[in-house]
């Protein structure tokens, strides 16, 4: 088979960003690594500006993004894709020392919650959160600052995020997931996948049996808790 080329923006860690050689590094960029090995195939990774990348797939300049480009109709319309390999959940976040108990209909009620102003988070949580205040915040840092603060009783919001600021200094240890994610495809979409050209079929049903395969073997696990130490699941 030909030199397969994978196309990556290089800016949205912990799934593609620079590593200290500055070579393209991240769970998604090293799945594809893996996958490319598993099959046999020889790849190479080019670093593109996300804004370009479907064009650039398009134009033939690659034959594979593996970036985080959400799956939705409009995509498959213009692109195939493989099944998703990766999902960023919902989920609640809340102050270690609050013992709060595990967020359900009934241990909401009268709670706060604080939530990013104008996200699927937000929508979700008026839709499926009756009697609790809801606290909307310009931006997730926002919104963390008043949890960590003892503002809010809970912060329900992208788990991608809460995970990096839990895990990282600035949290100070603070706070920690509480409850089950949320995986509701009509909020907070299909997850990501790679994408190909239509008319390489064959390299998609490839990858796609790669990515079984990577699952079955353990490989994707190891590579999984490479990058993301507090899981989002």
């Amino acid at each position: 088979m030909r030199t397969v080329r994978f196309l990556v923006d290089d800016d949205f860690p912990p799934l593609h960003f620079p590593g200290l050689d500055g070579a393209p590094t991240g769970f998604s960029v090293e799945l594809a690594r893996a996958a490319c090995e598993r099959l046999g195939i020889t790849c190479t990774v080019q670093v593109r500006r996300f804004d370009t990348l479907l064009d650039a797939l398009a134009a033939g300049e690659g034959d594979v993004v593996a970036a985080a480009i959400p799956l939705n109709a409009g995509l498959r319309q213009r692109f195939d894709v493989t099944a998703p390999y990766f999902k960023i959940p919902a989920r609640f976040a809340a102050r270690k020392d609050r013992n709060l108990p595990v967020p359900e209909a009934k241990t909401l009620q009268g709670k706060t919650i604080g939530v990013i102003s104008g996200t699927a988070h937000e929508a979700f949580a008026k839709a499926f959160m009756p009697g609790t205040t809801l606290k909307p915040y310009p931006d997730l840092a926002a919104a963390q600052t008043a949890l960590k603060g003892g503002e809010l009783d809970y912060l329900f919001a992208d788990a991608l995020g809460l995970a990096l600021w839990i895990g990282g200094e600035e949290s100070e240890g603070c706070c920690d997931f509480v409850g089950g994610p949320y995986l509701e495809s009509r909020f907070f979409g299909e997850g990501v996948g790679f994408i190909t050209r239509k008319d390489d079929d064959t390299l998609r049903r490839a990858l796609d049996y790669a990515l079984l395969q990577l699952w079955k073997e353990g490989k994707y696990a190891e590579l999984y808790l490479r990058f993301f130490p507090v899981s989002l699941f």
